[in-house]
């Protein structure tokens, strides 16, 4: 299948579970609501740069756009959805990290130079294309972010089996929420080791974003749509 048509059914995907879960946020006003919201709204755009770049060309634009969403600052405000559901108290502090890092991450990835022309049958290589700052954000915000999923999710886990916590839907989230940072992670993976993986990565995208909505939308019942009952 062409990357193309793969990479606009992907953005397909998440615009309509970013104005879905917009439409809950908008209803219950819950921070994590609202954190997972701009993380799918990011995949989003992340997903409409590559479409854009898979069948029109990789231009300037569209691989900032691609780099600075799907690469660096998606994955910290998915952790910080996790942070304040398990740690409500420290979501504060989290926010103001991560807008701060999102502001610092902007700014370079729109001023750092671009060398040498941008391959257009392929996604270019962040090593390739951008010097070390760019780069080291791209490994730190996704790093950690992770880490913040991976690690919520099994701290759930244990608190679930230790009988801490007898909330099975809260673990189920953060362990279908970790599965696709996993996928996602996966997938970046395979397009840096095996480079013009371009299907395989469109493939794990998709799949890891409409598991992560998994995860959400078992977070968030229908039954308790407009409910301002905490999980």
């Amino acid at each position: 299948m062409p990357v193309a048509l793969l990479a606009f059914g992907a953005t397909a995907i998440a615009s309509v579970f970013f104005e879905s879960l917009l439409v809950r946020w908008s209803a219950d006003r819950r921070p994590y609501t609202g954190a997972w919201t701009v993380a799918l709204g990011l995949f989003a755009l992340a997903s409409a740069a590559f479409a854009v770049g898979a069948s029109t060309g990789w231009d300037q634009g569209s691989f900032r756009a691609f780099y600075l969403f799907g690469a660096i600052v998606n994955v910290p405000w998915l952790a910080l959805g996790t942070v304040y559901l398990l740690a409500p108290r420290a979501g504060l502090a989290a926010r103001s990290a991560v807008l701060l890092f999102t502001g610092l991450a902007t700014g370079a990835v729109l001023m750092a130079p671009i060398d040498g022309p941008l391959p257009s049958n392929a996604i270019p290589e962040g090593r390739d294309v951008f010097d070390a700052f760019p780069r080291i954000l791209a490994a730190a915000g996704s790093g950690l972010g992770a880490l913040v999923v991976f690690g919520g999710a099994l701290w759930s886990a244990w608190r679930h089996f230790s009988r801490r916590d007898r909330n099975p839907r809260r673990t189920a989230a953060n362990g279908l929420i970790a599965l696709g940072t996993l996928v996602l992670s996966v997938g970046g993976v395979l397009e840096g080791v095996l480079g013009g993986a371009d299907e395989a990565f469109a493939t794990t995208l998709t799949a890891g974003i409409a598991i992560i909505y998994a995860g959400f939308r078992v977070a968030l019942p229908r039954s308790n749509f407009g409910s301002s009952r905490p999980l």
